[in-house]
């Protein structure tokens, strides 16, 4: 066959999902090709211009990643020397430098989410971009909106905002402004439906005892797809965000990075992405079939790690020059990721890598994989100027203040205050002692996994504490660190004055597992003996006051109205400033105004849409079936008319507020029109020459080992693929139309950046008073909530929200939107958003159910 090497078992598997009557995704060819839709239009030209300097092999260098560990970052590219064009650099993650020095470590993603604050949002994103830009980085693998959160035991849930897609939608998008603004190419991700760990990557499962051959499907309705997972990918692409890292996982029984239907159709060609679609590391299959499918660059580009074998490299070289791959496909790759590269100003803003991922010392192999080249490779850049108060601020806006009976905010001078709990204190060990944070040792501060960034110092809950009473001069102040100290604990609540009990459960990547939650929690319940913990201190105390670190939704239906228990906090996984963030808080310098992300239920059950923890198609790829569609958390709770314990958006305040005065105003607005035409024709840029013998490696080139290269070893495609199967007729893999350049249909719901231009037309505004009645300074944020009316939508479902800071007795006239797409539902039929004739209702309020003010909307058919 022509083409590159492994393209059998994309097509066997293919067949294996049709033959067995399993969830099916629908081909959609050819991979849409960079238009310069939007605010893209200069950025594409000049990718464009660059491009056309390029040779082949230039362009496959460009696309292909070198192989993990043979470069200073976990992943980068070939360089393009004959332009002065070096490696660019991709490194995790969402909350910092992931194996880099002299870096801060942030709140994670979860934590922004519980702010509700764009502001915030942006900051936080700015800062962090500015980290990764001082340190070399070109393209930031972050920020994370997959898993969105379908499963409260999720493992990778921390990393992004929320289960509710317009938090994430709208906290994501200003989180990438802030990235790009500093110069740096962020990544949405993971793409798409990646909702849990287990059974992600079939290795990694079989690692763990499961005789599976296949990663796991995700199998998904248009509907639920278009409303709840692609939504907030939506807003990534309309902020601009420059690249979306497709995902481990299969949809509807065809792998992330392979999937013709979710890269070609629903990000290229329906929401405009002119961005480049990354692989994740290792879930790159094939390489015809990905490159057909709309992947644009391989990560980290070997097949598996450390093997030297690509599916790109040498056969994409290959694959283009005797015609599997289209030229125009390939140019297409390198000007979608220049152009990210320009949309940034990343010319501008671009300095030399000056940390290495593979070791802290300041000398060291460039590559380390095979020990070669020794030099200076940490050049220990401190890149954290004074994020350390933003950092601060963060994690204390996203304190979720869940319970107080008038106990907080303390004073300071309580006669003995106990501090209890191992989560209060340091890891004996250090606060990195465990590789990418895979331990549960001391307090918790941030998940484990590829997310993670080393701390450069973490404040514990109880220093922060113990320095607050120390300030006051007056109290006594008791720490008990070991969660199973019985008598002592209860000596110390005993006489304590008020007990501050600190406890956590934690979750994180696949790869690693910690006392048995292999990356997803096997529970929700507290870790070492955490309930048990409060409820000792809580029968030895009458003030006792409850601060969990988690990385989502635990049980509390045990303990919470316990009359001892006066107050509860949830803090989340607030990074380096824990302790003085948490201390912020209880002793009344920030008053708490985060709201909970999720859903707290009564029991694991309440929540509909566990993990699958078993494998139930054999040895073939288990099934994930979303058939709760897009009832999740809140929506899943108020559609089975299940009561939490503290709902999605609650969160209270040392003030009180009110709300009042709702009005609603229709707009003029535009028809809306489906999209129709055609794309202009494919393009090719730079040089063509289909002659392997033109591409085999130079003369005396000094070849790295296990080293991915552009350049092939024979002229002999056979050999040079390593294919065992070459030779079948490309009938056999190529789908039809994948290859065709000429000018396409439009989609009906496309036509800018994250879709129809019409989706974001203002329909109607609304404003609301919301009035500080307390004797407090303190910050609000009210929530607008819409019902679409119809037997198949949520009850309610978030479409706006803002936080302010209001003063004692001030009122607040809070003024927003709704858009077309907030009142829309998904047609199937006509592939197109549709606003339904179902009566459909505005709400105002302080969560997903506290909304004391209702409106109707003024009907509107287009």
């Amino acid at each position: 066959m022509r083409g590159g090497w492994l393209q059998f078992g994309a097509i066997a598997f293919a067949s294996y999902a049709i033959a067995e009557d399993l969830a099916y995704s629908p081909p959609y060819y050819p991979s849409p090709w960079a238009s310069g839709l939007g605010d893209w239009e200069d950025a594409v030209e000049k990718a464009r211009e660059f491009v056309s300097q390029l040779t082949l092999l230039e362009k496959v260098n460009l696309t292909t990643g070198v192989g993990w560990m043979q470069e200073d970052c976990v992943g980068q590219v070939g360089s393009i020397p004959r332009l002065g064009f070096r490696s660019l650099c991709l490194q995790d993650g969402p909350l910092g430098i992931r194996f880099a020095d002299y870096v801060s470590a942030f709140p994670a993603g979860v934590n922004v989410g519980a702010t509700f604050s764009k502001e915030l949002a942006y900051r936080r994103g700015r800062a962090m971009g500015a980290e990764q830009r001082d340190k070399g980085v070109d393209i930031l693998l972050g920020p994370a909106i997959g898993p969105l959160g379908r499963s409260p035991d999720g493992g990778r849930n921390w990393e992004g905002y929320s289960p509710d897609p317009v938090n994430s939608g709208i906290l994501v998008a200003e989180t990438i402004k802030g990235i790009q603004d500093s110069g740096v190419i962020a990544t949405a991700k993971h793409y798409i439906a990646n909702e849990q760990e287990r059974f992600r990557q079939a290795g990694e499962a079989r690692g763990y005892g499961f005789n599976i051959s296949e990663s796991s499907s995700s199998n998904i309705d248009d509907i639920t797809m278009h409303e709840l997972y692609l939504w907030p990918f939506a807003d990534a692409v309309r902020a601009g965000v420059g690249a979306v890292m497709c995902s481990y996982n299969q949809i509807n029984n065809s792998y992330g990075c392979g999937n013709s239907y979710t890269q070609n159709k629903l990000l290229k060609a329906e929401l405009g992405f002119q961005g480049f679609i990354m692989s994740d590391w290792s879930a790159h299959h094939s390489g015809v079939g990905s490159a057909l499918a709309g992947l644009d660059m391989s990560m980290p580009g070997d097949t598996a790690f450390g093997t030297g074998l690509s599916f790109w490299g040498a056969n994409l070289t290959i694959a283009v020059a005797n015609g599997t791959v289209p030229e125009w496909r390939v140019d297409d790759m390198a000007v979608r990721i220049m152009a990210a590269y320009y949309k940034v100003n990343r010319e501008e803003a671009q300095i030399p890598i000056n940390f290495n991922s593979w070791t802290r010392d300041e000398f060291g192999y460039q590559h380390a994989l095979v020990s070669k080249r020794y030099g200076r490779v940490n050049e220990r850049v401190n890149v954290r100027a004074r994020h350390a108060n933003l950092i601060r601020q963060v994690a204390a806006a996203s304190v979720v203040l869940l319970k107080n009976k008038g106990s907080l905010p303390l004073t300071g001078s309580e006669k003995t205050t106990a501090i209890i709990g191992e989560d209060a204190g340091p890891n004996i060990l250090g606060p990195n002692s465990c590789p990418d944070r895979g331990c549960a040792n001391g307090t918790l501060a941030m998940g484990w996994g590829s997310g993670t960034a080393d701390f450069p110092y973490l404040v514990a809950p109880a220093e922060a504490i113990q320095n607050e009473i120390l300030y006051h001069g007056e109290g006594v102040v008791t720490p008990i660190f070991h969660n199973w100290a019985t008598s002592q604990i209860i000596s110390a609540a005993s006489q304590s004055t008020v007990s501050l009990v600190f406890v956590n459960a934690g979750s994180g990547e696949g790869y690693i597992s910690v006392d048995g939650n292999e990356g997803d929690r096997k529970n929700l319940t507290l870790w070492k003996n955490g309930d048990e913990l409060i409820e000792t201190v809580a029968a030895n105390c009458n003030n006792t006051v409850v601060v969990i670190h988690s990385s989502g939704p635990v049980l509390v239906n045990e303990w919470n109205e316990h009359p001892n228990i006066t107050a509860i906090l949830w803090a989340g996984l607030p990074g380096q400033e824990s302790g003085n963030s948490i201390a912020d808080v209880l002793y009344g310098r920030v008053n708490p105004g985060g709201k909970s992300p999720f859903t707290w239920g009564k029991s694991a059950g309440d929540y509909g849409a566990p993990i699958l923890r078993e494998p139930n198609n054999g040895n073939g790829a288990p099934q994930v079936d979303f058939t709760e569609g897009i009832f999740i958390d809140y929506r899943g709770f108020d559609k089975a008319n299940k009561t939490p314990i503290y709902e999605f958006g609650f969160g209270l305040s040392y003030t009180s507020f009110e709300y009042s005065d709702l009005e609603v105003e229709p707009l003029r607005s535009r028809p809306y029109i489906p999209t129709r035409g055609k794309t202009k024709r494919a393009r090719k840029y730079g040089e063509s020459d289909d002659n392997l013998s033109s591409h085999l490696f130079p003369e005396g080139f000094d070849r790295i080992p296990l080293y991915i290269y552009p350049w092939v070893n024979t002229t002999d495609p056979a050999k040079a693929s390593m294919d065992p199967h070459y030779g079948l007729p490309t009938d056999e893999y190529v789908p039809s139309g994948a290859t065709d350049g000429s000018p396409q249909d439009l989609l009906p719901a496309s036509g800018a950046a994250g879709g129809h231009p019409g989706l974001y037309d203002v329909l109607y505004e609304i404003s609301a008073t919301v009035t500080n009645t307390g004797g407090i300074l303190g910050d609000e944020v009210p929530q607008l909530y819409v019902s679409l009316g119809g037997p198949n939508d949520a009850k309610v479902m978030l479409r706006n929200f803002d936080r302010f800071t209001i003063a004692p007795g001030e009122a607040k006239v809070w003024k927003t939107t709704l858009t077309r797409r907030d009142i829309s539902n998904w047609d199937p039929v006509s592939q197109n958003w549709v606003i339904s004739e179902y009566p459909k209702t505005v709400y105002v309020g302080s969560s997903s159910r506290n909304l004391p003010l209702s409106a109707p909307l003024p009907f509107r058919k287009h």
